[in-house]
């Protein structure tokens, strides 16, 4: 790996003069388009450089300037492109051992040759040499598990080989490397992969561990293990059970060098990580790692030692001064976790962290006695629940707890602390947010639990909810600390919740498509627009696009952790819920007093005042929400029937209980109990006015029924299904819920655009050029009183007598052809 092109696999022998090195630092600005630029530098660099075959340049670093201004080195290039200016550090290898100046003199002669063709050019503006005289990289005599190796000592840049022990036909390799930041040398890693290891993990219970051999003990444990792991998924039960026991010996037996601890901790993530089961060695894990902590000799006050999904940090404290300690981790999405500590108690989670355990200044009292200036505190991170399976938790209570953070921990050295007066403080983040519904609980690992197997505790606890993403645990002793979620709540299974998102998202990108169709033509043609009925849609079409589209971004939004930019979102979202909501109940009302209640007065202003309403109560709503308490929006995950959608993802909505069942649960019951009130006394009134129209016995039980299910769509009466979503037809109920209301939007277009016959008709004239067969089968398909329609209907003949005026007229003022009315919600 990064070897150079030059001679395969040389052997160092004596009386052979090192090659010459050169560093050369090169400015260059370069005209023209080029597609990969530094791949096109390194070329020319190689054509300049190597075309005698007397040099290599090796160890090459590019880097674009793109801050410096470059008005100085604009003459030297075509005046009307800009150039662009690049740093080049490499080393030249000249293989022929010229005298230094003569070689200086070429390389300086390649570089600042100028080259240009069609579509690009290169000019160099800065060029240094510099003769440097690496040394070589020395004899080293390393052990391990492929045998012991005497590598002899190696020019800069050249490879030595040596015979395996094992096949002594193969070879090994080893490179000497010429550092391009220090121009020292060092060897890299010896390539081993055509010998056979010597030793194998079974071997390793055969080596007897001494305070001198600990750090070679581990190496070849490491060895051994990375070997295994990168031929198999796992190791076998005897396999760990041998590394797991050495390991242990050697904490145990030996003072720990920082060097070395850090490879113990890489061997536990490692097996951690992989496939292997490492439950039967739990507790000697967990114990290997606490005397880990407790051997490993330091300078300074703090180590902190990192591995994948591992953390430790040791922290020696002077009793005299100890006023507590706080120790935060967070971890990203490489799995290295970033460790935070503060030497003061901090009762609040640090910012960003997965992991916050606060312990009290009252922690002194439990130092060890006679201890005057060295007492270890300790803490652990553990980023993968291996080590903590309890298997017997599913048979406990008859629930089914699964561990839902990761787990930390804080201990001191030889002393055990229990019934603190004073709690520690475990602030844990969720690994799956929590739902209204769940319980979670703090716990810790309780070693002695089940006869010596281990499992989890909740004694000492208190559990304190601080959010969906979140819990706090104020506990009054020091030991492994976790939070476990009871599955059992949960109504559905992961699964369903998938699908239901997926039917969200697929249904709400449906719906804002034909909403966006619906507006379209009601906006073009003018004469869709002219009755009160028309004028609602388009309103209530407004506010389920904008509801529709805000949930579909929502989550993209959320995604870049910007607090305001959630807020704003949240705020929205809850906006256009609301507005829906109440453009709904408009319609209702409306239809009530169109076809129930009878007025002989005119109405001024009538679709202002229900604009002021649809669209004034949603903004006052939200604005007292903001007004009183703007934290009460951010991220979480939206209530199953918040939003009338499914998302498993994280979500800007609303995270106050409070603020959320007073201001969507209440509202939406209110106008859904309104709504269905409207709903039964409109069909009763329709039953009537039906038994004195001859034309009603025309009528087939699918278009009543089709009439039905508009009027539902369009006074949101599914959105009920969210307040029926428990017992045994919750999921049922859900996924009717998810699809009745991602789709509404589409329904709408369907029974009030698509099937009505005037707006197809306005279709037909628009994309025939205004001609239209008004005999054509197609324009009387749609009811079988068309022939009888009348212009002041409040509804069309499929539903009501056609003499029926009473309703318009006592909402709009006489002889204004503006305000005729014609129902939707009948096809």
């Amino acid at each position: 790996a990064g070897l150079s092109a030059k001679a395969c696999c040389k052997t160092t022998t004596d009386g052979i003069m090192p090659d010459q090195f050169f560093r050369v630092n090169l400015t260059l600005l370069i005209r023209g388009s080029l597609l990969r630029p530094k791949d096109t530098i390194e070329k020319w660099l190689k054509q300049q450089l190597e075309v005698n075959k007397t040099m290599n340049m090796v160890n090459l670093i590019i880097q674009e300037n793109v801050s410096r201004r470059m008005k100085e080195y604009i003459g030297l290039m075509i005046p009307y492109i800009k150039p662009k200016q690049y740093y080049c550090t490499f080393h030249v290898q000249e293989l022929r051992k010229n005298n230094v100046a003569e070689v200086e003199s070429l390389i300086h002669s390649a570089l600042t040759s100028k080259y240009e063709n069609v579509s690009f050019a290169i000019q160099t503006v800065n060029l240094s040499i510099k003769y440097i005289e690496p040394k070589s990289c020395l004899e080293e005599d390393i052990s391990s598990i492929y045998g012991r190796y005497i590598w002899p000592e190696t020019f800069p840049q050249d490879i030595t080989k040596m015979g395996c022990r094992k096949p002594s036909s193969n070879t090994a390799y080893r490179f000497c490397k010429l550092d391009i930041f220090t121009d020292t040398t060092s060897w890299a890693d010896p390539e081993m992969r055509n010998c056979d290891k010597l030793v194998t993990i079974s071997d390793i219970s055969n080596i007897t561990v001494t305070p001198g051999n600990a750090g070679e003990v581990v190496d070849i444990i490491q060895d051994l293990v990375d070997a295994q792991l990168s031929n198999n998924s796992q190791l076998s039960s005897s396999e760990l059970g041998s590394v797991v026991e050495k390991l242990r010996e050697v904490v145990h037996l030996s003072i720990i060098e920082p060097e070395v601890g850090l490879e113990i901790v890489n061997i536990v993530a490692n097996i951690l990580l992989s496939e292997t089961d490492v439950t039967p060695v739990a507790d000697i894990v967990l114990d290997l790692t606490d005397q880990l902590g407790n051997s490993m000799e330091f300078q300074g006050e703090t180590i902190n030692i990192k591995a994948p999904s591992l953390a430790l940090s040791m922290i020696n404290v002077d009793p005299d001064e100890f006023s507590g300690l706080t120790f935060g981790v967070s971890l990203s999405s490489t799995m290295i976790p970033e460790i935070f500590v503060n030497k003061s108690f901090v009762s609040q989670p640090l910012a960003e962290t997965n992991a916050t355990i606060s312990v009290p200044s009252d922690l002194n009292n439990y130092f060890p006695p006679g201890v005057s200036n060295r007492t270890r505190v300790q803490f652990h991170f553990y980023g993968t629940p291996d080590l903590f399976q309890d298997l017997n938790l599913t048979n406990e209570r008859e629930s089914n707890w699964t561990l839902n953070s990761y787990v930390v921990s804080a201990s001191i050295n030889n002393s055990k602390v229990i019934n603190l007066k004073k709690r520690i403080v475990v602030t844990l983040k969720h690994q799956t947010p929590k739902k209204p519904e769940d319980k979670v609980q703090c716990m810790f690992w309780d070693f002695q639990k089940y006869g010596g197997l281990g499992g989890w505790n909740r004694s000492g606890c208190e559990t304190l909810s601080i959010s969906s993403h979140q819990t706090s645990c104020l506990c009054d002793h020091l030991t492994h600390f976790g939070v476990l979620l009871d599955v059992t709540r949960r109504p559905i299974s992961e699964n369903d919740l998938q699908i239901l998102t997926l039917i969200s998202y697929v249904g709400c990108g449906v719906s804002s498509i034909f909403l966006g169709i619906t507006l379209l033509t009601y906006l073009i043609f003018e004469k869709l627009r002219q009755d009160y009925p028309s004028k609602i849609l388009i309103n209530l079409s407004t506010a389920l696009l904008g509801l529709s589209i805000l949930f579909l971004v929502d989550h993209w939004l959320s995604s870049f952790s910007n607090y305001g930019v959630c807020i704003t979102t949240a705020a929205f979202l809850h906006y256009f819920l609301l507005a829906s909501c109440t453009w709904m109940g408009l319609e209702a009302f409306h239809m009530y007093f169109a076809l129930v209640k009878v007025f002989n007065t005119y109405v001024p202003s009538y679709i202002l005042k229900f604009c002021a309403v649809g669209w004034g109560i949603p903004l006052l709503i939200v604005s007292l929400v903001l007004a009183i308490d703007k934290d009460a929006y951010g991220n979480s995950v939206p209530e199953q029937a918040g939003v009338a959608l499914q998302s498993t993802e994280q979500f800007c909505w609303l995270q106050n209980d409070i603020f959320y069942y007073v201001t969507v649960v209440a509202f939406i019951l209110l106008v859904v109990l309104g709504n269905i009130g409207v709903f039964i006394v409109v069909l009763i009134q329709i039953k009537k006015m039906r038994a004195n129209t001859l034309s009603a016995n025309s009528r087939s039980a699918l278009q009543d029924f089709r009439a039905v299910f508009g009027l539902t769509v369009l006074l949101g009466l599914t959105w009920s299904m969210g307040f029926f979503s428990f017992g045994p037809g919750r999921v049922v109920m859900m996924y009717l819920f998810a699809i009745s209301n991602s789709f509404q939007g589409f329904f709408i277009f369907l029974f009030h655009c698509l099937m009505k016959e005037n707006v197809r008709k306005q279709w037909r004239i628009y994309l025939c050029c205004g001609r239209v067969n008004e005999n054509s089968d197609w324009s009387r398909s749609v009811t079988v009183g068309a022939r009888n329609k009348k212009e002041d209907n409040l509804v069309n003949s499929d539903s009501l007598p056609s003499d029926n005026t009473s309703s318009i007229k006592s909402l709009t003022p006489p002889y204004n052809p503006q305000h005729i009315h014609t129902a939707r919600w009948q096809v």
